[in-house]
Parts: structure tokens; C-alpha cells; sequence
């Protein structure tokens, strides 16, 4: 495999290179040759002159394309038009219609593509994904999905650095828009628990203009959108990098409710509260709760006593690794490559197809730029089902 793009997310994936036998980097390129040449060194692996260098290497037979969002899509065409096969970080392009394109070409050319995010491989998701499967909480009704990231424009981004030393790409950030950076994460485990969107009713907007940084225009930083799925499944998903920080996501069966606080966190335990199974319950649940509301109020606690629950938590579906990329991410980036290399050498399809990052894609344009779309829009993608892992 050969990495192009050797900025900020590039020492994420090499943070867990180690645990992966089936991957071998052969070498990096960007064209940006100083943080090339930065990179290289720090991590003793080869540099190629240029992109053609790379493409011409018959030792590459996979690229990890982790370049900026806007760049994805002439990069992966040029390594698919190259035989090889390809990973992309997240979004596979901009547009539905280019990505779309990414999959015929793929097709065409006998090659592989997938695309981040591959958090829904992680011990969290397939807990989760058990969890229903195992009808825990009956039919699935509602679900709250959030990625907000708080306001980071005040945590100075600007002196970010990379374990390399590769800088926070603040103005690719902000103009691109949080919602292609990261809604990705909770739409990939949506896709896995409840197959294809079906429509999007959707709002965006830019909440703070000004956040420090010399951009050429501003992408949305707050978006939210109701998305409806199949057997009568209606999901909230919020992304922002405004409201305070709030990465969990809340299932809400007939019969309880599901969450998990982080999903970025691969073993973010999945806890289960059962819904009350009768009027009697749920009354003294309920004026449980009002009294110790009335307890606070009068005693002025410096606390809140009614923020303790006590839920249980569901088994793991897998072992956690706990595998992290370092930092605050303790999150394995590479679980991806890996899938997809297993999956290229056992000839079958890998689990973060292609047609899954063109849904993704769909979904990502509606929800931050709803206007270009009818409201609600009506998706036209669509994926196979994905197959979870193996439970242990």
C-alpha cells in the first residue's frame, strides 16, 4: 500500500500500523514536498518524486488516498485509471454524481474502492449493531445521532499539530463544512443498522462567521436533518461545530432505549434502559424523577443528583483491542485498509463499499446543502446489505 497526502490525518493511520500484518506501506508521496520529506523521515519509509512515480510502481497495488476532501476525486480516478485500488478518506467526492462516477470507473477497471469513515468495525458499532439484531429494544422508532464538536475556533486550532508535525488544516476545515468532515461517522453505523436512506428533510446554516481564520468562504457549521429508513425508522442526525461537545447516538425502541456517549471511542460501552412495561412503573418512575428535581431545587446542590443513571450495559459483541490513534481519538483509522486488503485477498466484496461512500455522499450534500435539493429529497442511492463481524 502507498499513502498520498501526508497532512494531519496521514499519523492517525500509521498509529496502528503495527497490529496489521496484511499491510506493508511501500511509500508516500504529497505534493507539498516539505511536508513529504517531514513525513518520510519521521516514519523511515520511502518517498516518491511524484504522483506518477507512484502509479508506475507495480509494488503498489492499493493507495490510501488522504488528501484534502476536494481533492478525492481526481486523485482516486487517476489511481483507478492506474489498476490500482483504492481507499479514500471521507467524503469520496463532493458531489453524489462524481462519486457515483469513482464506482463505474472502479467497476470498469476490476478494482477495489472503499471509503472512510470504518468506525462501524469497531467493538462500539457491532455491540450495538448485535443489540438489534437481538431485538433488545423492539422495533426501532426514533433515533438521535449527533456529531457536535463544540466550538473549536476558541481552542486556538491553529497550533494543532500532528504527531509528524503536520498542522490542523483550519481553512480546508472550516470552508468544506463540519458536516462533510464528520457526519459520515454516525451516517456509516445508520447504513449498517438500517439499510439505505429513503428521504431527507434537512437545515443548514453558519452560525458563527467569524472564527479566526482567513477562509475564501465559509461552510455551514451547523446542520440537522430527519432521515427516513425502512420498517418505519425516522433518525435525527445533528452535526456542528457549535453546540457543546455531544457525539453519542440514542436508539429508541417500542420496548427500550440504546446509546452510547462517544462514538469515538471504538469501545464506547452501549448501554440498555428497558421502557417501563406498564403504567404502575412508569408513574413511579416519573414522580421519582420530579422529586428529586424538587430535592435540588430546594437544597441548591452544587450538583445535579438526577444526571446519575443507573443502566446496564450490553455485553461486547468483540473484545475491545483498544487500539488508538493517539491523541484524543482513540479510534483505529486503519481498520479500513485492513478490511479491505482481507477482502481483496479472499475475493469477496469488502464491507465499506463503494456504493455505500455514494450514498453517504448523497446524504452528506443533502443535509448541508439542502437548498440545491427538493425538501424533502427524495435518495436515490443505494447499497448491499453490509455484513457484520463475527461475534466473540
Amino acid at each position: 500500500m502507498a499513502i498520498v497526502g501526508c497532512g494531519y490525518v496521514a499519523d492517525f493511520y500509521m498509529a496502528t500500523l503495527g497490529d496489521y500484518r496484511n499491510i506493508n506501506i511501500v511509500g508516500v508521496y504529497d505534493n507539498n514536498l516539505q511536508r513529504l520529506d517531514k513525513f518520510s523521515r519521521y516514519y523511515n519509509i520511502k518517498a516518491y518524486k511524484d504522483l506518477d512515480d507512484l502509479l508506475s510502481d507495480a509494488a503498489v497495488e492499493l493507495v490510501l488516498n488522504l488528501t484534502n476532501p476536494r481533492a478525492h476525486y481526481d486523485l482516486t480516478r487517476a489511481c483507478l485509471e492506474a489498476d490500482k485500488h483504492v481507499y479514500s478518506e471521507k467524503p469520496l467526492a463532493m458531489e453524489s454524481v462524481k462519486a457515483a462516477e469513482l464506482v463505474e470507473l472502479a467497476k470498469e477497471r476490476k478494482r477495489y474502492l472503499a471509503t472512510a469513515p470504518c468506525s462501524m468495525l469497531g467493538e462500539t458499532a457491532q455491540t450495538m449493531w448485535k443489540a438489534l439484531r437481538e431485538d433488545a429494544v423492539g422495533p426501532v422508532r426514533l433515533v438521535y445521532a449527533s456529531f457536535d464538536d463544540g466550538m473549536i475556533h476558541r481552542f486556538d486550532p491553529t497550533r494543532w499539530k500532528s504527531a509528524s508535525g503536520a498542522p490542523w488544516p483550519a481553512k480546508d476545515e472550516f470552508e468544506i463544512g463540519c458536516t462533510y468532515e464528520h457526519a459520515a461517522y454516525v451516517l456509516s453505523w445508520l447504513a449498517a443498522f438500517f439499510g439505505p436512506a429513503r428521504r431527507v428533510q434537512s437545515y443548514s446554516s453558519i452560525r458563527i462567521r467569524d472564527k479566526g481564520v482567513i477562509v475564501d468562504s465559509m461552510g455551514p457549521d451547523f446542520t440537522v436533518g430527519c432521515i427516513e429508513y425502512d420498517n418505519d425508522v425516522v433518525a435525527r442526525v445533528t452535526c456542528s461545530i457549535v453546540a457543546p461537545l455531544d457525539k453519542s447516538i440514542v436508539i429508541i425502541g417500542e420496548r427500550g432505549t440504546l446509546y452510547t456517549k462517544y462514538v469515538r471511542n471504538d469501545a464506547s460501552p452501549v448501554y440498555i434502559k428497558k421502557t417501563p412495561p406498564n403504567r404502575m412503573v412508569a408513574g413511579i418512575a416519573s414522580r421519582a424523577k420530579h422529586l428529586l428535581v424538587r430535592i435540588e431545587e430546594l437544597l441548591h446542590l452544587p450538583f445535579s443528583i438526577t444526571a446519575f443513571k443507573f443502566e446496564r450495559k450490553y455485553p461486547y459483541a468483540r473484545k475491545p483491542s483498544f487500539r488508538s490513534s493517539k491523541g484524543n481519538k482513540p479510534v483505529d483509522f486503519l481498520r479500513g485498509p485492513a478490511e479491505m486488503a482481507e477482502a481483496i485477498r479472499e475475493g469477496r466484496p469488502c464491507r465499506l463499499s463503494p456504493e455505500l461512500g455514494v450514498h453517504m455522499t448523497e446524504l452528506i450534500e443533502t443535509l448541508q446543502y439542502p437548498e440545491r435539493f427538493e425538501n424533502p429529497r427524495i435518495i436515490n442511492s443505494s447499497f448491499d446489505p453490509i455484513q457484520p463481524l463475527p461475534w466473540k
